[in-house]
């Protein structure tokens, strides 16, 4: 049964693709588990350069790249071709510090020499998203294939042009066969995938029932895994707060990629003091937004990726104002094809509706006013997820109250939460485990060998 990428601004077919069959999958693990054998074996300065050679092919095919991305997701063009071009970002990253993060830690100890050596795994399954359709796989596979190991990507079934183009960045950069395969699958391939002893360790970005059974099958089966899943990001205005860059942050960490973001900010806490003027330029802000054509460069919202995405939204929305959240923005005429959804402030959203403390995966900000920061950061808290979080104030002890007592994997001040490879990223709670980019994403999938010699 072939699978067809569907362009959500208009639901026209782009293309249609064959699904690997069995003995593809085993030709793949085959071929990776080959490949190992010797780029495992290979120097960090021979890695380094396909790596950078890889960012160069990056950028030289960053528009058409990105085009791609926008017919078969829908995210603006300018926000695409920025990914891209994110990507050729991480690779240089690690092609510079990728050997510095890997070197040998010495030990003082009874030996004569006793040191700690990173050593690659083997072949790693990526289980990828279609929302950051470059990104994701990429904080993978930099820092993977710089440790030496080989990369297998599973991507969401909606976006297999941007695989396929990625794993042809890779084979243009001169990395050798078997390096780095898509595997163009589905979801109920993954298990079996997964329990092969050729494959030595699973990553996965998505949502939480994915990250479950990845979690549970790679616990079975003894391999290590890393998880980035859901979010319900806090955003905490205090009264300190530079009025303006908060609302202009806000309206950017809720809407960009029309909103489909694990990161985005999602729950806006604001201090009373400053809330009715926060609230007003929001609703301002946000109802100013263009919705088009993801194609056009003035256009800063695009549809929504699928049909299914759109009405598991609509019915969040529908749902929380049932339950008493107060809609604050005019919905907009919306063209009649294609999985359009116009953003929109929900507030004071009580306890029990969706919009509480549920992921709305779409342009949908929750407001609520709060009289103090430990309301706000109790608040906050109140949610199964722990993967961003966001404060703004200018007051020293809020900062430092905001990182010791806020739960989650990062806390940005004064900025929206980004992911940046020279900064770990991950979460916490129902958000995942293990951490990507940085020194720690290099570290996620290697043996770290304790070596003594007496």
């Amino acid at each position: 049964m072939t699978v067809s990428s569907i362009n959500p601004a208009n639901e026209e077919t782009i293309e249609t693709f064959e699904p690997h069959s069995g003995v593809d999958i085993d030709h793949a693990l085959a071929k990776a588990d080959e490949r190992f054998a010797g780029w495992r074996l290979t120097s960090f300065k021979e890695r380094s350069a396909l790596l950078v050679r890889t960012a160069d092919v990056l950028e030289s095919k960053a528009d058409a790249y990105g085009r791609s991305i926008t017919l078969e997701m829908g995210k603006p063009l300018a926000q695409a071709v920025g990914e891209v071009k994110k990507c050729a970002w991480v690779c240089r990253h690690y092609a510079e510090h990728g050997e510095a993060y890997l070197a040998d830690e010495k030990i003082r100890s009874d030996a004569s020499s006793s040191y700690v050596r990173n050593l690659p795994l083997g072949p790693v399954l990526a289980v990828m998203p279609w929302n950051f359709p470059f990104w994701q796989v990429f904080r993978f596979a930099a820092p993977a294939l710089m440790a030496g190991n080989v990369g297998l990507l599973k991507h969401a079934s909606n976006v297999w042009r941007a695989a396929l183009n990625i794993e042809e960045a890779f084979r243009e950069a001169g990395f050798p066969e078997g390096c780095f395969q898509t595997l163009l699958i589905g979801s109920d391939k993954v298990e079996g995938v997964l329990r092969d002893r050729r494959v030595r360790a699973a990553t996965l970005t998505g949502s939480g029932p994915a990250g479950s059974s990845v979690a549970s099958i790679s616990g079975e089966e003894i391999k290590p895994s890393v998880l980035e899943l859901g979010g319900t990001d806090a955003f905490i205005v205090m009264p300190s707060a530079d009025l303006e860059a908060a609302v202009e942050t806000a309206i950017d960490g809720r809407t960009q990629n029309n909103g489909q973001s694990c990161i985005a900010a999602k729950r806006f806490f604001v201090h009373a003091d400053i809330y009715d003027a926060f609230r007003d330029k929001f609703v301002e802000g946000m109802q100013a937004l263009k919705i088009g054509d993801p194609m056009a460069d003035d256009t800063k919202m695009g549809p929504l990726a699928m049909k299914a995405i759109r009405d598991d939204l609509a019915s969040q929305v529908e749902k929380s104002v049932k339950a008493g959240a107060i809609p604050l923005l005019d919905t907009p005429k919306l063209p009649e094809d294609g999985y359009w959804f116009a953003p929109q402030i929900l507030e004071a959203a009580p306890e029990h509706a969706p919009a509480y403390d549920k992921e709305m995966f779409g342009p949908v900000a929750a407001l609520w006013k709060v009289d103090s920061l430990d309301q706000a950061i109790s608040r906050a808290n109140d949610s199964v997820f722990g993967l961003g979080s966001a404060i703004f104030t200018q007051e020293n002890g809020e900062i430092d109250k905001a990182v010791r007592d806020l739960e989650a994997g990062s806390t940005f001040v004064n900025a929206k939460v980004a992911s940046d490879p020279r900064l770990p990223f991950g979460g916490i709670k129902s958000s995942g485990y293990g951490r990507e980019l940085a020194a720690d994403g290099i570290r996620s999938f290697v043996n770290r060998k304790t070596v003594s010699i007496a």
